[in-house]
């Protein structure tokens, strides 16, 4: 027979302190605070409707297909069917706010970000020695060795040495500079000279740049990352006072804590 084991409010919010995460939970907290006013000074409300489909995507994203699934889940976590709605409603509430906000401006910024969603898709071995990544890039010049082979002998880890030292498609922002300046000045395909660096001696095959495009899914994320910023920048001017209910107690102390 199991055994009860009691945790109260209290010994959560201890937990919580003892691992420091009471300025992640603040922030959160102001964040909501701030769209939930900032909205209902723009008059920014969500239907009945908007709520429906956000709450079947939620559902949908956490494989909640049947009602037992979704008590059980709601159990876990500890939530009424109440509170489901309230994270439903903030999460329709938050996409509709940074829409109204900075939906006018995705263009101008994707314009002036381009090179920033330039991606390019490689391939790369990471060296020890320059005198060997020569000889290899010299050797695939003449067609004495494949890519494909190199990668298979000096790649140590077995995911990426069994995907030929592919690493998927990246941005800009994703490459260290020095290595991002020799990519993007590619002409795929192509084999790069070996490009020193503090971690190592880079082999890289280019295999192709992808231009953006300002899709519906990259559209979205600019209004994300701009709204975040916005979101940040609303924190830090504010002056947060956080009560919290004494160990010792009943009697509540405060501390300021400012973000400014």
């Amino acid at each position: 027979m199991l055994k009860v084991l009691k945790v109260s409010s209290k010994d959560i919010v201890r937990n919580i302190k003892l691992a420091c995460q009471i300025p992640h939970i603040v922030e959160a907290i102001a964040a909501e605070k701030i769209i939930a006013d900032t909205a209902r000074e723009l008059g920014i409300t969500v239907e009945e409707e908007e709520l429906q489909l956000e709450g079947d995507r939620a559902r949908l994203e956490k494989k909640l297909v049947k009602a037992k699934d979704t008590w059980a889940w709601l159990k876990k976590h500890h939530l009424s069917l109440d509170e489901f709605e309230e994270v439903v409603y903030n999460k329709v509430l938050s996409k509709k706010l940074a829409d109204h906000l900075f939906s006018n401006q995705v263009e101008r910024f994707f314009y002036e970000q381009q090179l920033n969603y330039v991606a390019a898709a490689t391939y790369e071995v990471v060296l020890d020695d320059r005198d060997l990544a020569l000889e290899l890039f010299y050797a695939l010049q003449e067609g004495e060795i494949s890519f494909q082979e190199i990668a298979r002998q000096y790649i140590q880890d077995p995911e990426l040495r069994r995907a030929s030292g592919y690493r998927g498609i990246r941005h800009r922002i994703d490459f260290r500079p020095d290595i991002a300046t020799a990519v993007f000045a590619a002409s795929p395909p192509q084999i790069l000279k070996p490009i020193t660096t503090p971690t190592g001696v880079y082999l890289i095959l280019v295999e192709e740049i992808i231009q953006p495009q300002l899709n519906d899914k990259l559209r979205q994320t600019i209004i994300t990352n701009l709204f975040s910023a916005w979101l940040q920048q609303q924190i830090q001017q504010q002056e947060i006072v956080v009560e919290i209910d004494s160990d010792n107690n009943s009697n509540s102390s405060s501390e300021l804590l400012t973000s400014a």
